[in-house]
């Protein structure tokens, strides 16, 4: 197969950045992808109803062709009954963002304890107001490798227990585990997957040196891991559905003493995508993944427009402008074996 059409996908895990970098990096979204799930966590994070609106016309002011950034809310231990109200009567506004404080790119404001906004979470879950959770532990007694793992079973069973309509999305899953655990759960728990953990194994992140611009969190892990989101994203389970997590930082950033995690897939997130389901002789499940179930999950409709990749080697720029810095993507100075040739729009 050298070319296949396929509806327009959307990417529910997304990091714009803000201003002059946001500006730099939206449009390599928006050439693919009908309609982003904008993360929250910029300085000062994102939450009210008001901030979330304000930042989504900055994004939409950025751009000139056509795009919708879905919002989150940034879940703080202040976060109020009041404002999951006023989330849920705006269309734009459709899930709150769990980050553990601490567990990545500015999480500082991120819950201490969940048990501080149950209030919030019951009001979520009367409202239908999905939450996305940054599946991770904090405590620096458990192994950086084991902290989804932990995560699931100290913090989100007992989550879904005593919130069992509440619909979560556990983002960017990483384990066997993880994969595991969303397949035997109800309906109501999802997960999404980026290209780069289909893609990429820790051997990537250490091998022959240290490789700054493979670090992510959740950190990539064992290939066994890699394997079973593989099959999982492949699998046609309707549970697992496309978020890139791309997450853009300046060079110097990332190429630093103390280095920040994130992977700036944007500028061919899609054709990642189409590598990993090809290696799984797959691609026929790829626009289900991409295009359906995360739409589906999120009740919104299906879209109408189509998406035509080829296959097609290209090689990807070293680096791309990001405000007066630059950022360098995945895979950059390196060759990309698929590449978009439409765009229905």
């Amino acid at each position: 197969m050298h070319r296949i059409t396929f509806t327009q996908p959307d990417d529910w895990h997304l990091h714009l950045r803000d201003n002059a970098n946001m500006s730099s990096v939206v449009s390599a979204s928006a050439r693919c992808f009908a309609r982003v799930l904008v993360m929250p966590n910029l300085k000062p994070p994102i939450t009210t109803c008001v901030q979330a609106l304000d930042y989504r016309q900055r994004i939409c002011a950025a751009l000139t062709s056509h795009f919708n950034p879905l919002m989150t809310l940034y879940l703080t231990n202040n976060t109020s009954v009041t404002e999951i109200a006023k989330a849920k009567n705006i269309e734009q506004i459709i899930a709150v963002k769990y980050y553990p404080a601490g567990a990545t790119t500015h999480s500082e404001a991120g819950v201490t304890d969940l048990r501080r906004v149950w209030d919030v979470l019951e009001a979520m879950q009367t409202y239908d107001l999905p939450l996305s959770i940054h599946g991770e532990v904090t405590a620096a007694s458990i192994d950086l490798f084991d902290r989804e793992k932990v995560f699931i079973e100290y913090v989100l069973d007992p989550l879904l227990e005593h919130f069992p309509k509440l619909r979560v999305v556990l983002e960017h899953i990483t384990t066997q585990e993880a994969v595991e655990y969303v397949s035997n759960s109800d309906a109501n728990l999802a997960a999404t997957i980026t290209a780069h953990h289909l893609l990429m194994n820790r051997n990537e992140l250490l091998t022959g040196g240290i490789h700054p611009h493979h670090y992510c969190l959740p950190v990539l892990k064992r290939e066994k891991h890699r394997q079973a989101l593989l099959e999982a994203a492949t699998s046609g389970n309707p549970k697992f559905f496309l978020g890139t997590d791309s997450a853009p930082h300046a060079k110097n950033a990332k190429e630093s003493a103390c280095g920040c995690a994130g992977i700036y897939t944007a500028p061919a997130a899609l054709e990642l995508y189409a590598e990993a389901f090809e290696q799984a002789q797959a691609l026929d499940k790829l626009e289900g993944f991409a295009s359906f179930y995360g739409a589906d999950f999120y009740r919104l409709p299906r879209n109408t427009k189509t998406v035509t990749l080829e296959k097609r080697t290209w090689s990807m720029p070293a680096y791309f402008a990001y405000g007066e810095e630059k950022v360098v993507p995945l895979r950059a100075g390196t060759d990309i074996y698929w590449q978009l040739v439409q765009n229905d729009l």
